[in-house]
C-alpha cells in the first residue's frame, strides 16, 4: 500500500510517533489492509474523512490506515476516553476532539475544534453515523450532520471511505479482540463528494440533512462494492425501531 506521495505528517516528530510505536506492531501482526483507490486519499491539506462505523475497533483501524497513507488522523472521540490516565493525555496532545454524548457541547464545541484543525490544514475523521450502526446487517444507518457541516462551513473536501472486515477482529459491542489468525480488512476510498449545490445556501437542518444523505449514499455504495452485496433500500433509522441514539442497544 504505497500511494507514492510525500509523507510529511508522519515524518515530522510528534506524539503520533509514540502512538505509532504502541499500536502499529500489534495491528501489523493482526491486520492486512487491502486498499482500493488509495490514490484518492488527499495527499495534503484539510479534508473530512467520513467512514462507516460498525465495530469499536474501527477508529484504531482507520487511524492506522490514515497513518500508512501519510496523514496524521484526528478524530472526534467520546469525552469519557479522555479521562483515562496516560491515554487521555496522549489523545489531548495528538489533537483528538472530545465529544460529550449529550447536552449542548455535542453540537457546538466539537465542530469548532474540528474547524481549528482545518485551519491548520489537517484532516479530521468524522463518523457520519455518530455511533455504531444499529442496522442488523451492519450497513450504514441514518447519518448525522457534523461531517457535512464542517466541510461546507470551511469549504473543504469530504472523502467517503468504506471498510469491511473489522467485525472479524472485534464484533459489534464485543469486549474481546480476535487478533489471530491475521485478518484482511478491505478498504475502498471514494472520490471527494461534490457539494457545490449546497455552497452559499443557508446551512439549516434541511440543507445539512440533504447533504448528509449524499454522504451516506456514497459510503453505502463503496461498501456494496467491498461486500459484493446490495444494501437495504431503506436506511436504518434507530428512532423507528425504539433504539437509543448512543450506547449499547443490544444490552
Amino acid at each position: 500500500m504505497n500511494p507514492g506521495r510525500e509523507r510529511s505528517e508522519t515524518r515530522r516528530p510528534s506524539v503520533f510517533w509514540v502512538l505509532a510505536v504502541m499500536i502499529l506492531p500489534v495491528i501489523n501482526l493482526a491486520v492486512r489492509f487491502k486498499v482500493t483507490d488509495a490514490a484518492k486519499f488527499p495527499r495534503s491539506g484539510a479534508f473530512v474523512m467520513a467512514p462507516n462505523h460498525f465495530s469499536e475497533i474501527d477508529p484504531v483501524l482507520m487511524g492506522v490506515l490514515s497513518w500508512k497513507l501519510g496523514r496524521a488522523p484526528r478524530f472526534m472521540a467520546k469525552a469519557s476516553v479522555f479521562t483515562i490516565p496516560v491515554i487521555g493525555r496522549l489523545l489531548h496532545m495528538s489533537g483528538q476532539i472530545p465529544v460529550q454524548r449529550g447536552g449542548n457541547v455535542r453540537g457546538s464545541e466539537p465542530v469548532k475544534a474540528a474547524q481549528r484543525l482545518v485551519e491548520r490544514g489537517q484532516m479530521v475523521v468524522v463518523y457520519p453515523e455518530g455511533s455504531l450502526t444499529r442496522d442488523p446487517g451492519l450497513w450504514p444507518m441514518r447519518g448525522k450532520t457534523g461531517a457535512v457541516r464542517i466541510a461546507l462551513e470551511r469549504g473543504i473536501p469530504i472523502v467517503p471511505v468504506a471498510h469491511w472486515g473489522a467485525q472479524e477482529i472485534m464484533p459489534r459491542y464485543s469486549k474481546r479482540l480476535n487478533l489471530f489468525p491475521r485478518r484482511t480488512v478491505l478498504v475502498k476510498i471514494g472520490d471527494p463528494l461534490d457539494l457545490t449545490q449546497f455552497r452559499g445556501r443557508n446551512l439549516d437542518p434541511a440543507t445539512l440533512n440533504e447533504a448528509t444523505t449524499l454522504v451516506m449514499a456514497a459510503i453505502t455504495e463503496l461498501l456494496e462494492d467491498l461486500r459484493g452485496e446490495t444494501a437495504p433500500t431503506k436506511r436504518w433509522n434507530p428512532t423507528e425501531h425504539d433504539q437509543k441514539e448512543t450506547g449499547r442497544f443490544e444490552a
